[in-house]
């Protein structure tokens, strides 16, 4: 089976594509000489991520999955969420991110917050969608030099670590993308 993950994001892909099994051949949008990023505009995490694997489904006649993952945190009206990699502005800029959340919430006793990823799969005959979500709660100070974005103010409930304290491995045995990626790879074994 041939598979594109919609990313341009080397890292990430890595991490997927050793998740999945041999048997599948993962693409990327590289692979496939797709150069477009592709746009984020829809209001919602799911939204997004069926917004960019149905775009390689129409565009490259190739099966495709894509995701998309926002932090919400419950005192916030679930903020940043859709807008998690662009809550401080456009530049992406993780640790703007982080101080700008943090300062939002320095009067709040509700720390709680959760990962949300969305995976959709867009198939030729089918379109799927898979969640994973990991609750936990947002700290006062960053701990921890491993991950990316949010991961050094995100301690996931059960753990005295943040997710940036933990390995890569840990934290996808816990995390919203692993909770995700074993859906999709359950869904993908029955076919």
């Amino acid at each position: 089976m041939k598979l594109v993950f919609a990313t341009h994001n080397e890292n990430k892909f890595s991490e997927v594509k050793a998740m999945l099994p041999s048997q599948i051949e993962l693409l990327s949008l590289d692979d496939i000489g797709c150069d477009e990023d592709i746009a984020e505009t829809a209001e919602t995490i799911e939204g997004n991520a069926i917004l960019k694997a149905n775009y390689v489904r129409q565009n490259y006649n190739l099966d495709c999955f894509a995701d998309d993952t926002g932090l919400e945190v419950r005192a916030l009206n679930n903020e940043p969420g859709v807008f998690s990699a662009r809550y401080a502005g456009p530049s992406h800029d993780s640790n703007a991110n982080m101080e700008k959340l943090l300062n939002n919430m320095k009067n709040l006793t509700d720390r709680s917050a959760r990962f949300k990823t969305a995976i959709a799969l867009s198939m030729q005959n089918s379109e799927e969608l898979f969640l994973g979500i990991c609750e936990g709660k947002i700290i006062q100070k960053p701990r921890g030099t491993s991950g990316f974005g949010y991961d050094p103010i995100f301690q996931p409930d059960g753990f005295d670590k943040t997710f940036a304290e933990m390995t890569s491995l840990q934290k996808s045995e816990i995390g919203h993308r692993g909770k995700a990626m074993r859906r999709l790879m359950d869904y993908l074994s029955k076919k």
